[in-house]
């Protein structure tokens, strides 16, 4: 599909697509309700494998079967995963992002929301959330959500592969303290919007959640909860598996 028949509502793709057509320079425009308004070079989501975090390669390298990722922008870690030989679904919810892995060579690809039932007829090995990915789900709400419906997607002893940052720090004061409501919202739940040009997308919401909130949600959904890593960001990778039933 052309750029132009894209959605104005599809920043992020439109960005993607222009560089892939050679606009080096593309760059969106991230708002937040937390923090000031920054660039995102459209080149990010191109990355080769030693241009990623060691959170991320090393999250690859742990992938497993068949593997579904969710949220893939335009497609670098699917790209990477089918250079081993993995057998790899990836999909967005932006249609140029799709467009972009399609001419990428991304042999699987599809536009969903991570919600979408119909990606429970399949079953993985391995659902990958890169790229703080756990922000997908959107909310603590969204999260609980996305983990009882995770379960429909994973084959028996499928494993989650995500990565989340706290961002408690943006609430410290001058001596350090945190200063935050505690009778308000999470607060890693941000509301972002993306700029490219003169296009703006739609508000959406995304989770930054300490590891503690997704230890202790994941294990009341029954899951057994793993953290292989963590880096100087507050940035962590979480493994999560279904907790296997012992008998009575």
């Amino acid at each position: 599909m052309p750029a132009s028949n894209l959605s104005a509502a599809d920043p992020l793709g439109h960005a993607l697509l222009d560089y892939q057509r050679g606009q080096l320079d593309a760059s969106l425009t991230v708002h937040s309700n937390v923090a000031e308004e920054e660039p995102l070079p459209a080149a990010y989501f191109f990355r080769s494998l030693w241009e990623m975090p060691e959170l991320e390669r090393q999250a690859l390298d742990e992938c497993r079967g068949r593997v579904l990722d969710l949220g893939a922008g335009a497609g670098c870690h699917a790209l990477e995963l089918q250079s081993r030989d993995f057998e790899v679904k990836a999909v967005d919810i932006s249609a140029g992002a799709v467009q972009v892995m399609q001419e990428r060579g991304v042999r699987e690809v599809a536009c969903h929301d991570i919600f979408d039932a119909a990606l429970a007829n399949g079953k993985y090995d391995t659902l990958l959330m890169l790229m703080n990915g756990v922000g997908l789900v959107g909310t603590l709400q969204g999260l609980e959500k996305f983990l009882r419906h995770a379960r429909t997607m994973l084959a028996p002893g499928g494993q989650i592969l995500a990565t989340s940052s706290d961002i408690s720090y943006l609430y410290e004061d001058e001596d350090g303290a945190l200063v935050f409501d505690l009778n308000g919202p999470y607060y890693g739940e941000v509301t972002y919007t993306m700029q490219y040009g003169e296009q703006h997308g739609a508000e959406f919401p995304w989770l930054f959640a300490d590891a503690s909130i997704v230890q202790d949600y994941a294990e009341d959904a029954g899951y057994e909860v793993e953290f292989l890593g963590e880096d100087e960001q507050q940035q962590y990778l979480v493994r999560l598996t279904v907790r296997m039933e012992r008998d009575a």
